[in-house]
């Protein structure tokens, strides 16, 4: 609500700074009471800086929770705040799904998407570092974008080539070549099955992912799953789903069609 011209956060603003400026005066005017006024001053001072944090804060709070209100609208999809421990078992196959302590889904959303079913949502998870009073806590924030397949698939997984994974490939443990020297170059892929693989990692699909920023892809039973190393950014999300539809679109249509796994 407006008075005037001026919001009531900004006549608070005037007031306090008024009052600061006035003990200040005070503190001129009447030498005796400076200690007292400037300390005054300084608590006040102190106060104004935390509560405009505070607010900011909240604002920013208030503005997500819109946006996640009208994003889920849009798309006419569930949404639950959480934290839910139970959610992201289904998925425990996924990389750091069964990793660590006091695991739990938060922010989950879930529906359709570009003739798909997805779900989105952040994850959290803690590991521990030290022993007795030395122990550190560190805690982990990651999430991800699931499309629900049709049909079960070997694992496989799509990351950044590394100096550690180039390491670890020059000890012998090999990750998956391709003719597409530059693929190769960017990307470490990673699967038991190698005709899978190639098939996924086809000339269409290898040529897409050679337009966009490296992101950690992984297939497993009935997941095609995007996954990142921080918390969902709401503003983000339907980009990165149009991303993973992508990629579901250029996964050839003969492996869905042939029997098992």
């Amino acid at each position: 609500m407006q008075l005037g011209t001026v919001t009531r956060w900004q006549l608070a603003g005037l007031v306090f700074v008024s009052l600061i400026i006035a003990f200040a005066i005070l503190g001129n005017l009447f030498p005796g009471t400076m200690h007292w006024a400037g300390s005054v001053a300084r608590t006040m001072i102190f106060s104004g800086v935390v509560f405009l944090v505070i607010r900011a804060l909240y604002n920013q709070y208030k503005k997500e929770q819109q946006a996640i209100k009208d994003l889920a609208k849009k798309h006419s999809w569930k949404f639950e705040e959480g934290p839910d421990y139970k959610f992201a078992k289904q998925f425990k196959f996924l990389e750091n799904m069964d990793t660590g302590s006091n695991r739990y889904a938060s922010r989950m959303f879930s529906g359709g998407f570009g003739g798909h079913s997805v779900l989105v949502f952040d994850y959290h998870y803690e590991t521990y570092t030290g022993f007795g009073s030395k122990q550190r806590t560190d805690h982990h924030y990651r999430s991800y974008f699931i499309i629900k397949l049709e049909k079960s698939f070997p694992e496989l997984k799509i990351g950044e080539e590394s100096v550690l994974s180039k390491l670890v490939q020059a000890l012998g443990f090999d990750d998956i070549d391709f003719e597409s020297h530059e693929f190769s170059r960017r990307f470490k892929v990673n699967s038991k099955d190698k005709k899978f693989a190639y098939d996924f990692c086809n000339a269409q699909m290898i040529d897409y992912l050679l337009t966009r920023p490296v992101r950690t892809i992984e297939v497993e039973q009935e997941a095609l799953a995007l996954t990142f190393d921080s918390s969902l950014v709401i503003e983000e999300i339907e980009n990165h789903l149009g991303h993973l539809v992508k990629i579901r679109s250029l996964m050839p249509d003969y492996l869905f069609s042939q029997q098992g796994s």
